[in-house]
């Protein structure tokens, strides 16, 4: 029996865009699934537009407070040790994600994938919107990881991506900042030797709300973690006994 999808979502002040991306999770995902709906502070305008969908039957969306520190990186790390040993999805709240490939996403991870990423940079990917510097960077990023390190991904910094919850539990994660958690797991699962994959995406800038992605305070950590990926690989990855050692 498949373990059922568990998705991540990071939210903060989401409270306009949630009936959105309630009918866009329902209406696109085929897969059974339950949506971890991660906060941050009690005035989240997010909780009571998810209290209404839970008081008006909606069994697929639990309300967490984020327990590990505040910001994205501590909601991702709380929805990781929330989801347990499933398939875990990371999808932001501002709809820019298309959630049409989740099922194919669930599908790969099946095959034996440990991560699955959504690449906008690959052969029939594409990005629409965003800041410039940001987009080139990110493209720039994924694609001498892949044609340099051997990454199996062209997109190794989006954080759309579909990751083996046992894993997870296996990788030491250090990311504090923010965004950049998604290619530090990227590069960790590579050098032990997990198996990834990809698929093209369409990545849409948000046209609502408030984005927290700050390029020049996270830039640096980008970078330790593009750096990080040159060290040597495993033979093969560890079990999750073996990476507590």
């Amino acid at each position: 029996m498949q373990s059922k999808l568990n998705i991540v979502v990071p939210v903060y002040n989401e409270g306009d865009n949630f009936a959105s991306l309630r009918v866009a999770l329902t209406s696109a995902i085929h897969t059974p699934f339950e949506a971890l709906v991660i906060y941050d502070i009690d005035e989240d305008d997010t909780i009571p537009a998810v209290q209404q969908a839970i008081a008006e039957g909606e069994t697929r969306f639990r309300l967490k407070k984020n327990t590990v520190g505040r910001g994205v990186v501590g909601a991702i790390l709380t929805g990781f040790k929330l989801a347990g040993k499933g398939p875990v999805l990371v999808v932001m709240a501002d709809l820019s994600d298309d959630l049409s490939q989740v099922d194919q996403m669930v599908d790969l991870h099946r095959q034996g994938y440990h991560v699955v990423a959504a690449s906008r940079y690959m052969p029939g990917g594409q990005l629409l919107g965003g800041p410039f510097i940001k987009r080139n960077l990110s493209k720039w990023g994924g694609r001498t990881l892949r044609s340099l390190r051997g990454i199996p991904t062209s997109d190794a910094t989006n954080a759309f991506k579909l990751y083996d919850g046992e894993m997870l539990n296996s990788l030491k994660i250090e990311s504090s900042g923010g965004f950049e958690i998604s290619l530090e797991i990227t590069v960790k699962a590579f050098l032990a030797g997990y198996r990834i994959t990809e698929l093209p995406t369409t990545w849409r800038d948000r046209t609502t709300g408030q984005s927290r992605f700050r390029l020049w305070q996270w830039l640096p950590l980008y970078l330790k973690w593009y750096f990080y990926a040159f060290r040597p690989r495993s033979r093969k990855p560890p079990t999750t006994a073996e990476a507590a050692i």
